[in-house]
């Protein structure tokens, strides 16, 4: 019966490698996408319950009861609580309380005419700590590896490790935040509110950087602001409607080149760019405040390339560190084992 529950969990798999892909490339995942894994989660719980406790020795039994819950009563609401930290993206969560209830428990699979028996490392007992340790240890590589190659482009400095330049024509195209401090600014910028003020204002970030001054003007807001959408990216548009600047229009300026904070005017409008009426009229901008939004408009109206920091969603390790528990077990008690800690 295990053997069964253990092949039928695998159908998780690929619908979560879709849901990874979907959101590195869009940074958004549809609802639909976890009603069937919580689904197949419950009901193979349910059935591997049954199996422990009707034909299981009491020993199994305990260790069963203590694995379910770490996985479903520690692991699953602590995604929870780092998404309400914001520390996970709501996808994150969801994904990690579907694994919980998928893999509460270590899976076996035998290979066929290899006598392989997968994972063939230890695992934790509880298999969602494993995903878990395993997911940190993937994660860990990305900053890493921007660290690295902002080193060998001569960027050294606090961003290094969770940024990278880049022009300001590639902003409305790219996923991540516009950091503050990296910038001279007081505060960064969620950049998917930046695509939802472009199309609150019926602007484009090209219109803007061609006459700024008007562009702080609240006056120069439309008479009725257009719906702001989500923020997703439209590869055609740049803010809702065709873009006039492109990445050759923009090519990255030397480090520093443009760095800054909001430029005041001398006769200051009471609400520059429209930022509060924006926040005003938009109940929920990712966490843009005026102050923010105004920093971030100050900067990319005049410098040639930002700071942003894109950021990988932790969906992707998640699934890397899922397959990696599958297929090996569990990394960091390899890695202790390794130097003679474990």
């Amino acid at each position: 019966m295990n053997a069964s529950v253990d092949l039928l969990r695998l159908l998780a798999l690929p619908v979560l490698g879709w849901a990874a892909r979907e959101d590195l490339r869009t940074r958004r995942v549809p609802n639909r996408t976890w009603l069937p894994l919580v689904a197949l989660g419950g009901a193979l719980l349910a059935a591997e319950a049954w199996t422990v406790y009707h034909g299981g020795l009491a020993t199994e039994r305990r260790l069963f009861a203590v694995r379910v819950a770490v996985s479903v009563g520690v692991i699953a609401p602590l995604g929870y609580l780092f998404f309400r930290l914001g520390a996970f993206g709501g996808a994150d969560a969801k994904a990690l309380v579907a694994i919980c209830l998928c893999f509460p428990t270590p899976p076996s699979y035998l290979l066929p005419a290899t006598g392989v028996v997968l994972p063939v490392a230890a695992t934790s007992g509880a298999f969602a700590v494993t995903i878990l340790t395993n997911a940190a240890l993937v994660g860990a590589v990305y900053p890493l590896a921007l660290a690295a190659r902002n080193a060998l482009a001569g960027r050294v400095g606090r961003a290094m490790a969770i940024g990278r330049p880049i022009a300001w024509g590639e902003v409305t195209r790219t996923h991540g935040r516009l950091l503050g401090h990296a910038n001279g600014l007081t505060a960064g910028l969620d950049l998917d509110a930046l695509r939802m003020y472009l199309a609150w204002r019926d602007a484009t970030l090209a219109e803007l950087r061609a006459a700024p001054a008007e562009g702080r003007d609240p006056e120069s807001l439309p008479a009725e602001p257009r719906a702001p959408g989500d923020g997703r990216i439209d590869a055609a548009t740049d803010g809702g409607r065709r873009a006039t600047g492109s990445a050759d229009e923009a090519r990255i300026a030397p480090d520093g080149a443009g760095a800054g904070t909001d430029r005041a005017t001398a006769n200051e409008p009471a609400d520059p760019w429209g930022a509060a009426a924006f926040c005003d009229d938009v109940a929920d901008a990712y966490g843009a405040t005026p102050g923010s939004l105004r920093g971030a408009l100050g900067e990319l109206t005049t410098a040639e390339s930002v700071w942003v920091s894109p950021g990988v969603p932790f969906l992707v390790p998640l699934f890397f560190g899922l397959c990696l528990a599958l297929v090996y077990g569990d990394l960091l008690y390899a890695g202790l084992a390794a130097v003679g800690v474990t």
